[in-house]
């Protein structure tokens, strides 16, 4: 949300304001686009670059405003967390070399904030979802500390009336719950304008509708969240739900979320758009207009319609209408937010290249793209691309259904070739971003393909968190070399660092694959649990998950040793065995401290607990996997 001034207010005298300047700014871009005074004769690009901060062990940093601060230049700015930063490239004119432009100074600008990062010890990672980020890290301590994320966070959180849930289901399933608005904050995207003009709007947004599914198919690259493996391009399932205000109901009320894709063709003008999210969403955050828009207007100037900017910030479309004004002149674009960050500049550039042709070549041949294919087709490919990518299945014009990769090869990518090249677009361009879509595409060799072989691969070689360091320093080193990722090799284990980089914190390497009982549960079962699962302590929960005891192999055979574990033990309820209250850790806990309590306890099993609830377990065999790796580094040296 770009503006820097705005407060939380849904009621009261300011709400009101608020709303009758929201709705003086809608009247006056109709006044605009009545009068034919939005710019017309000329078509601009643009785009923001989001992007992770990261610590010398690939783990988010929290350093933002500092670097903000030591880059001092307009084209950072923040985002909500404080491991987030955002780059806005400057618009270009869709013209020559304006594609390779975009990608050198995205280029340089990366360039230069790497720089920055590096004297910090800290560099930065473009891709959709950090792999290493940790629920832990979503706090609100980790806000950018500005007045307008705290405002958002809390009428979102206030419209909600409770916690924000989360299921998303693929290959492993993720559920949970969080107290703020704060996982948006694990999305990154590369967000690319396409400028329009005011009577071609309704025709060039329903077509950008239409491609976004054949266009994302091609760039899924954020396969994976706190280690699930989930939709191929897990952002879209995470945005709608970490910004969703809406709570459960008994009845079946049709209510929209904020973040959507939306119900039907634009049939006239973009003011459709804004006036059913100024009727659906009422305003989480308002802010100070100072003058009418109707002032500027009589004065022959554009109109700021700040009122209108700050609601449309909050509802986020994928494809979202955007009002602003350039150099004196007010215009309209649609704003592209499908797009993950990365894997590498160019592979980003790539993909905006095949949505720009596609815009461009299906506005030359269909005057009216809505006769050719059903709103819900190109609703249900945006979805089924968000989660299986190429190997989704895409409705295409008159209800033909092809492969994505066969779609995009076949029928797109020449398309937007001829286009763009008809538009006047540098060929040498074309054919180079075009290129690596293509040779993505058809080797099946995307981002989030990238990271779910590289993490088959590493299966049985270390823990899940070791796993995914080395998939984050490998995904920043071949980032940094700059090939496509159809040309990378998968992640290897030793990519990871070793020890040092992945025993920093107990979520780093507690198992999360838990067996436990209950207090009434026979203690026959449990003794069967430890040897079918070769373990040697079962966790005791009630049935709110929180944690009551611990049952160790080491009970079990006191009680052999005293004869007591033969028929009774069927009756034996693990309540009557366990330790209550055993000695626990949190999941942010230190290494160190780990050791420390199982040393002074001695005690060879941490659960580890977060609020109140049983997340992991720590045991003694975790610190021998260490002292193992210890000893081959120093007979190595």
């Amino acid at each position: 949300m770009g503006e820097r001034s705005v407060e939380s207010g849904q009621d009261g005298p300011g709400h009101r304001r608020f709303m009758r300047h929201l709705l003086d700014d809608l009247r006056a871009l109709e006044t605009l686009i009545g009068d034919n005074l939005l710019e017309n004769d000329v078509r601009r690009i643009g785009a923001e670059q989001e992007l992770f901060i990261v610590d010398g062990h690939w783990r988010p940093a929290l350093t933002a405003m500092q670097l903000l601060e030591e880059l001092d230049d307009p084209h950072f700015t923040t985002e909500l967390g404080l491991f987030n930063l955002e780059i806005n490239l400057d618009p270009s004119v869709f013209a020559g070399r304006c594609l390779s432009e975009m990608e050198g100074q995205a280029r340089d600008l990366l360039g230069r904030l790497r720089t920055v990062a590096a004297r910090h010890g800290q560099d930065v990672l473009l891709t959709g979802i950090l792999p290493t980020l940790r629920k832990s890290d979503l706090g609100l301590e980790n806000m950018t500390p500005m007045p307008r994320y705290r405002a958002l966070n809390d009428a979102m959180s206030a419209l909600r009336g409770g916690a924000y849930e989360f299921h998303i289901k693929g290959l492993d399933e993720l559920l949970l719950k969080h107290d703020s608005v704060m996982l948006e904050a694990c999305n990154a995207s590369f967000q690319v304008h396409f400028q329009v003009s005011g009577d071609e709007f309704a025709n060039l947004y329903n077509i950008a509708q239409v491609v976004a599914g054949p266009v994302l198919a091609a760039a899924v690259n954020s396969p994976l969240l706190f280690g699930r493996q989930l939709w191929r391009e897990t952002r879209i399932a995470l945005f709608q739900q970490a910004v969703d205000t809406r709570s459960s109901m008994h009845y079946l009320r049709e209510r929209r979320p904020r973040v959507t894709f939306g119900d039907q063709w634009v049939r006239h003008s973009v003011l459709e758009l804004l006036q059913e999210d100024i009727s659906r969403f009422r305003p989480l955050v308002t802010a100070d207009v100072k003058e009418s828009p109707f002032a500027a207007l009589a004065r022959g100037e554009a109109p700021e319609l700040r009122a209108l900017r700050v609601h449309n910030s909050t509802v986020y479309r994928w494809n979202r209408a955007c009002y602003g004004v350039t150099e004196g002149k007010p215009h309209l674009r649609i704003e592209n937010r499908i797009l993950p960050a990365g894997p590498t500049v160019v592979d980003e550039i790539a993909n905006a290249t095949l949505w720009y042709g596609l815009i461009t070549a299906l506005s030359y041949k269909y005057d009216d793209i809505t006769r050719l294919i059903e709103f819900e087709d190109a609703k249900t490919n945006f979805h089924a691309a968000g989660r299986h990518g190429l190997d989704a299945q895409l409705v295409w014009f008159n209800g033909e259904t092809l492969p994505a990769a066969n779609l995009i090869c076949d029928r797109l990518l020449p398309l937007a070739r001829e286009a763009l090249i008809r538009r006047g677009i540098d060929a040498g361009d074309v054919e180079r971003y075009l290129d690596i879509v293509e040779r993505r595409v058809s080797a099946h060799a995307t981002g989030a393909s990238w990271a779910l072989q590289s993490l088959s691969g590493m299966r049985g070689q270390g823990p899940l968190g070791e796993q995914l360091n080395a998939l984050t320093a490998a995904m920043l080193a071949r980032q940094k070399e700059g090939r496509p990722v159809a040309e990378w090799e998968p992640a290897q284990l030793v990519e990871s660092g070793g020890w040092k980089h992945n025993f920093i914190r107990v979520e780093q390497y507690m198992s999360t694959d838990l067996f436990t009982v209950s207090e009434q549960e026979s203690l026959d079962l449990v003794a069967c649990l430890m040897e079918w699962e070769h373990i040697r302590h079962i966790p005791v929960e009630d049935h709110r998950h929180r944690l009551v005891g611990l049952i160790s192999y080491r009970s079990l055979l006191r009680m052999m040793a005293r004869g007591e574990f033969s028929g009774r033990s069927k009756q034996t309820a693990a309540s009557e065995v366990m330790v209550a209250n055993p000695v626990t850790i949190s999941p942010e806990a230190s290494t160190l401290e780990a050791i420390e309590l199982m040393r002074r306890h001695r005690i060879g099993c941490l659960p580890v607990v977060k609020d109140e609830r049983l997340v992991g377990v720590v045991t003694e065999r975790d610190f021998m996997n260490v002292a193992a790796e210890m000893l081959s580094e120093q007979i190595e040296t």
